[in-house]
């Protein structure tokens, strides 16, 4: 099961939301802006620039999250979201020891797809150890011929084995990302990544990281979601015909945040 928790965030976010817009509506000074910026009039200008589409001045604030219990399957996915900053654990410095790996809920249900899936993370453990082992030994004889002593060369093969060992591993291998995206780009993020067309595991992120900034900006993401949540489905043909319903759940989601 993922875990997505919020680490960070714009302080006072939907204020300094309104604080831009403002500026673009008005012939004020920037210290003059900050006058009768009440929480009714900061609501207010958020929800205006929901309803406008006007998205600039989300741009200002900020979100950071820390996400663990997801494949490689699902970070790779995650990345392609471009306008965003990525920390995530490497498997060249970090020695995968006994990997985790993520299980996909359609092969934890079947016996026979079980089995199988098992018998291959154990394969690729057992290969991964099997070739960093091999590769230990040759680096540090290496390191040794050179005239680095006992401890700095094993220290030097061992990251050297380990950087070429995972090729092996599976995109089902669980990993940790931290990520911080702008709110323009969480918006686009979620129209994409909460569709019910999206792969189950990167939506099942998205909806947790929707969650979490509706607890500290509820009004700057009133209409996020998919695509269907605010406004018409863009899937065409491929549809899933359940807007209505998916409606209901993100209202749900976001009031029980």
């Amino acid at each position: 099961m993922p875990k997505v928790t919020l680490l960070a965030h714009t302080p006072d976010p939907e204020r300094t939301v309104a604080f831009a817009a403002k500026l673009c509506y008005s012939s004020s000074g920037i210290e003059d802006l900050r006058d009768g910026l009440t929480e009714e009039k900061i609501a207010s200008f958020v929800k205006m620039l929901a309803d406008m589409g006007h998205e600039s001045p989300i741009e200002h604030v900020s979100f950071t999250f820390g996400i663990e219990g997801v494949s490689r399957a699902c970070t790779h996915q995650l990345v392609r979201h471009r306008i965003a900053s990525y920390s995530q654990k490497s498997q060249r410095y970090v020695t995968e020891g006994q990997f985790e790996y993520i299980v996909p809920p359609e092969i934890a249900g079947d016996e026979t797809a079980a089995r199988i899936f098992k018998e291959t993370m154990n394969a690729d453990q057992e290969a991964y150890d099997r070739i960093a082992e091999v590769l230990k030994a040759k680096h540090k004889e290496t390191f040794l011929s050179e005239g680095f002593d006992e401890k700095t060369a094993a220290r030097m093969a061992e990251k050297k084995a380990i950087e070429d060992a995972r090729f092996v591993l599976p995109n089902a291998c669980e990993t940790k990302i931290v990520v911080t995206m702008n709110a323009r780009t969480l918006m686009n993020f979620f129209h994409h990544r909460c569709c019910s067309r999206a792969q189950w595991e990167i939506k099942e992120v998205a909806d947790m990281m929707l969650k979490e900034v509706c607890a500290v900006a509820p009004n700057l993401f009133k209409n996020a979601g998919p695509s269907c949540v605010a406004g018409a489905c863009p899937e065409g043909k491929m549809t899933c015909g359940k807007a209505r319903e998916m409606r209901e759940y993100y209202e749900g989601l976001k009031n029980n945040g």
